[in-house]
């Protein structure tokens, strides 16, 4: 535990450094997010945050290929995963860097995105097989379309809870700490005498990152994290669930739900950013227009919209998110009794609904003279 904690931080101490740098970049490239009427900011803000989340990620992954701990991820069989991930999460890290400089359109972006996640799955990051009922993708063709769908649903899924200052990056900081509790907790259960894995490891590196960022992205906001830092957080995030979810043999887990954790887990992790998504394209297809045409009808508007305040819709994100995705790696904590789970997922639910609703102020009586 001590090298994955000692990974989270320095890739959070080296994306805290050269975020600054970017956003100077930001400012000589005019990489500016002006103020439009969908948008939360006042002033003018400068993105390319992914930039400084590449540099802390990749300079992660190249100490952890140092460490003798970790040295079995980066020989033999699995040599060449990490370095996929990182190429992959290169490409649309710098597709995201070119479209907060031009804007690109949507098609350019989605063929881009592809590109990577078939890269990524050319190399052996594949959704093969499902921890549930025993399916499996008997097809490669299918698997490698199945592995570029999730891959690009996920990317888009994080750039669309992109919205609010510090939304996205707490979000999936939160999220990833739930996945990498479980993979940390499954790693010790599969192989007690080898703790090195590969999804704990890019889980690490990824929350780093985002702790990293978050400094200088929370409200109010220095620096956004662009379309580059959201395309690479939900790469990296996919990547690490479909190795996992490829890899896993339901019947070597004891937990109080076996068959359902594995699956599970990288939905309840991007529950939040996916919903929206899913809502935002049903909605905008309803109305005649583009799936990818912007709103101002996303969860966390709505939540403005209701009252809350910029700070108290993010922290009501991340109540959300930490309830539903802790929630799930309950499940897979051995020996816990199924009562004790429900109690306390029904406990979580009860404080996230609390701080959702907001009840309206009751106007103080008049008192007579």
């Amino acid at each position: 535990m001590r090298i994955y904690l000692l990974l989270m931080a320095v890739a959070a101490v080296v994306t805290f450094l050269a975020t600054p740098l970017a956003r100077v970049l930001a400012q000589r490239t005019h990489a500016i997010t002006a103020v439009r009427d969908r948008d939360v900011h006042t002033v003018p803000v400068p993105r390319l945050g992914g930039l400084a989340m590449l540099i802390g990620f990749a300079c992660t992954l190249t100490i952890a290929s140092q460490m003798p701990f970790l040295q079995p991820l980066f020989t033999g069989s699995t040599e060449r995963l990490p370095w996929a991930i990182l190429v992959s999460a290169t490409v649309v890290c710098l597709l995201g860097v070119a479209d907060d400089i031009w804007d690109l359109d949507w098609l350019t972006k989605l063929v881009g995105q592809v590109l990577a996640a078939g890269f990524l799955a050319w190399q052996g990051v594949q959704l093969i097989q499902f921890p549930i009922f025993g399916l499996t993708i008997g097809s490669s063709r299918l698997s490698l379309v199945v592995t570029v769908l999730v891959v690009v649903v996920a990317i888009n899924a994080v750039n669309f809870v992109d919205g609010l200052d510090g939304l996205a990056a707490g979000v999936i900081a939160i999220g990833g700490t739930a996945f990498f509790a479980y993979t940390y907790i499954l790693t010790r259960g599969d192989t007690p005498s080898d703790y090195s894995d590969l999804p704990t490891t890019i889980m690490a590196c990824v929350v780093g990152v985002c702790l990293g960022f978050l400094p200088h992205n929370f409200f109010p906001a220095r620096i956004f994290m662009g379309d580059s830092g959201a395309m690479f957080l939900g790469l990296t995030m996919s990547a690490a669930s479909i190795y996992l979810t490829g890899q896993i043999d339901p019947a070597r887990l004891d937990t109080a739900f076996p068959a359902f954790v594995p699956i599970l887990l990288p939905v309840a992790v991007l529950i939040l950013p996916l919903l929206d998504m899913g809502l935002a394209v049903i909605r905008r297809l309803k109305a005649g227009t583009s799936p990818f045409h912007p709103d101002r009808m996303h969860l966390h508007h709505r939540l403005l919209d209701f009252g809350h305040s910029h700070r108290r819709a993010v922290l009501i994100m991340y109540i959300w998110t930490a309830v539903l995705a802790f929630s799930a790696v309950s499940l897979a904590i051995p020996g816990v009794p199924v009562p004790v789970l429900v109690v306390g997922i029904a406990a979580g639910i009860a404080l996230a609904v609390w701080a959702t609703v907001r009840l309206p102020r009751q106007p103080l009586p008049k008192l007579g003279r």
